[in-house]
């Protein structure tokens, strides 16, 4: 009883911190009347899918013992590193052509980091496989 409590107040504080991020960055989108920062919401959702998906592909199969699954892993790895550093870098370089507000860039950042350690956090404490990276 004292595990599915605990599980139900990760549960419950993940969830809460998620919708935070999805305020940040609506925020960032509705004040200055611009909804290029959602883009960084788009981004930072898709980045877990490539570690995913790696991880699925990489296990041996019944008919080839000698295949490598490291590179279906580093591939994956590699993926969800650019996702990252893309979702981080274009609200600086939107808010840096003057394309957005300085404002809104950083709270899209902020908003789509916290969002993505919230899934990286709650796929540690319920056991689903992203492979975190």
């Amino acid at each position: 009883m004292a595990d599915s409590r605990a599980g139900l107040k990760t549960l419950i504080t993940l969830s809460f911190v998620l919708s935070l991020s999805f305020l940040l960055i609506i925020l960032s989108c509705a004040l200055w009347g611009n909804w290029l920062p959602l883009l960084t919401a788009v981004l930072f959702a898709l980045a877990p899918l490539p570690n995913f998906l790696s991880s699925r592909c990489a296990g041996l199969d019944d008919f080839s013992a000698e295949s490598n699954p490291s590179a279906a892993l580093d591939l994956g790895h590699f993926a969800t590193s650019c996702f990252l550093v893309s979702g981080l870098a274009l609200p600086y370089v939107l808010a840096h052509a003057e394309v957005i507000h300085h404002v809104a860039g950083w709270m899209s950042a902020a908003g789509g980091l916290i969002g993505y350690a919230t899934i990286i956090t709650y796929s540690h404490f319920f056991a689903i496989q992203l492979d975190e990276f």
